[in-house]
Formats: structure tokens, C-alpha cells, sequence
């Protein structure tokens, strides 16, 4: 074993996403039976950009891990501004047991891994959200008949995500949703569609874990018999000076209730948060009896739990 890091969805193989999974759904059933961090051990929690369930769920989670939650504000440590991300990560990397961030370039989070010395996990960047997609993948799994017995977790099962496909969120449902063995389908206009070389990983993935990948301009095509359907903000983090501009583009793209009407009779609708409802949704989606919202965001809690337990197993195996 070896020193392991979890900085974008195929940082996991399906085999240890379906593993991570698995105790993800025993650390819910038995939420304070796993202690890895008793000691307690620290857990650096850096934050770059805005948050709530990141830095709740990471907090309460590392406290019910036994561990200490050591909060850094990245605007006040300054990191690659003040000090070196390789500095940083050399001392923090003394000093706990592993490191959370949530920043801006994926080449930063891939820096401060090279020289952490322990585990490193995205907490979100501007390419990826691997955290948020392994809750999301849990809650999938909840709603529409667990994990499968073996092979990718959720082997069979279709996906569907509407709205900007050139975010993180489309780049980690790519390859998250690939290892898991989904159906994947990402319905973006045209001028929002994920990069090529993403495209052309998760569909290599999907190729060895029996799921697939379609990217279209058409929402119905891709929402089409889905089992669960997901979309987030039309205006990402740094984005707001294209709010207006992005609005005619994505308006076909909405979560209502006539898309929702597209997948399967039974299809869960989700979201990420936060929500600008009117807008990428409709309150009587997020509202109505399909929504899984406030589950996927609980399951930021198991999900972050298991990785990183997972990952402290393999340091103390190395």
C-alpha cells in the first residue's frame, strides 16, 4: 500500500469506489462506530472560496472520525500568495494527519499533494468535485436499489445532468458517474460542453466498467427514461459577470416538471446547492415528492467520512 490521494473521480478505481461506497453506507448505519482519527488527530480544512455543506460536512465529519477539525482560512494564510503551496504543504503536512481544500486551480490541489506527505482531498476546484459526486453516487444508490453486488457500484443504472456541461460538476459526473459503471448523459448547449480530453477519459472508463457516455445539445435526449436527473447553477463561482449573458442559452435546459416528465416514472431529481430556483429549477421539483436534494447534501457527511477513513487505512498500511 501506499500514500493515496482523492483529487478528481478517477483518482478511484470502480472496484475502490464501490469499497469506499460500501463503508460509506456503514459509516451512516453507524454513525459514530468508526474512530480512525481518535487521538484526537487533525485534519486540515483549507477554504479558498465560499462554503457551507463543504465546511460543515468535513467538520462534523473529522469530530465524528475522533479527529480535530483544523479550519484554515485560505484568505488569511494566503496560500501560494505568502508562502509556496509546497511550503504549506510540507507544514501542515507535520502537523496532521491529512488535508482538505477547496480552491481554484486543479493544479494547485495536484502541488500541494506532491508535497503533503499525507492524504490530500479535493474539496472542490474549478475542474472537479469528487466529494460532492461520491455523495451523489451514494444517494443514487439509495433511491434506486443499493449498490450493485459486485463489479461498478452502480452498474445498469442511467444518468442524466442538464445545464452547463462545461463545469466541475459535468466534469466529475463524467468520471465519477463512468467508474461507477452509469449511463451518463450530459445535456449543455453547445457552447457549454465539457472538455474533449474529459469527454474522452470517462468514455475509456465507461468502456472497461460497462457504462457509457453521450453529450448533447438536446435535454429530452438526454433525460430520456433516466433514473435520476441532476442539474446545478447556470453561473458558477466567478462567473457573475456572465449571469445575463447565460440566461437565454441555458433556459431550455430548466428542471421542471415537463423535462422531469422525460425520464423514468420513477426518477429522483437532484441538485447540489445552492439552489437559484426559477432559474437551472423549479420550486416544484425541489419541492415535489422526486427530490433527493437534502439527502445528497446529508450524504456529503457519509461520503467524506469513508473517503477519508479509506485513505488513512492505506497510510497506516504503507
Amino acid at each position: 500500500m501506499s500514500l493515496r490521494h482523492f483529487l478528481a473521480d478517477d483518482d478511484l478505481t470502480s472496484a475502490e469506489q464501490r469499497e469506499v461506497l460500501l463503508l460509506a453506507l456503514a459509516t451512516k448505519a453507524a454513525r459514530h462506530a468508526f474512530r480512525p482519527l481518535a487521538g484526537p488527530q487533525a485534519v486540515a480544512i483549507i477554504f479558498d472560496k465560499p462554503t457551507l455543506r463543504t465546511q460543515a460536512s468535513f467538520t462534523a465529519g473529522v469530530a465524528e472520525l475522533g479527529g480535530y477539525p483544523m479550519l484554515v482560512d485560505g484568505k488569511l494564510a494566503q496560500v501560494g500568495v505568502r508562502e509556496s503551496v509546497p511550503d504549506v504543504a510540507r507544514v501542515l503536512g507535520r502537523m496532521t494527519s491529512a488535508i482538505v481544500w477547496r480552491t481554484f486551480g486543479q493544479d494547485r490541489i495536484e502541488e500541494m499533494a506532491a508535497h503533503a506527505g499525507v492524504p490530500v482531498v479535493n474539496a472542490l476546484t474549478d475542474d472537479y468535485h469528487p466529494c460532492q459526486i461520491l455523495a451523489d453516487l451514494l444517494t443514487i444508490a439509495e433511491h434506486t436499489g443499493g449498490l450493485s453486488a459486485s463489479g461498478p457500484a452502480l452498474a445498469g443504472r442511467s444518468f442524466a445532468y442538464v445545464g452547463d456541461g462545461a463545469n466541475n460538476m459535468a466534469n466529475s459526473y463524467l468520471l465519477g458517474g463512468a467508474v461507477a459503471g452509469l449511463d451518463v448523459r450530459i445535456g449543455a448547449p453547445a457552447d457549454y460542453h465539457p472538455r474533449a480530453d474529459i469527454v474522452a477519459r470517462a468514455t475509456a472508463i465507461a468502456r472497461e466498467s460497462g457504462g457509457s457516455v453521450t453529450v448533447t445539445t438536446d435535454p429530452v435526449e438526454a433525460v430520456r427514461g433516466a433514473d435520476a436527473v441532476a442539474t446545478d447553477t447556470w453561473v458558477s463561482m466567478g462567473q457573475e459577470s456572465e449571469s445575463e449573458a447565460r440566461e437565454a442559452p441555458f433556459r431550455a435546459y430548466q428542471l421542471n416538471d415537463d423535462l422531469l416528465g422525460q425520464a423514468a416514472p420513477s426518477a429522483i431529481a437532484m441538485h447540489c446547492l445552492p439552489a437559484y430556483r426559477g432559474k437551472e429549477i423549479t420550486d416544484e421539483v425541489i419541492e415535489g415528492p422526486r427530490s433527493v436534494v437534502w439527502d445528497e447534501a446529508e450524504n456529503r457527511l457519509h461520503a467524506q467520512k469513508a473517503i477519508l477513513a479509506w485513505l488513512l487505512e492505506r497510510l497506516v498500511q504503507q
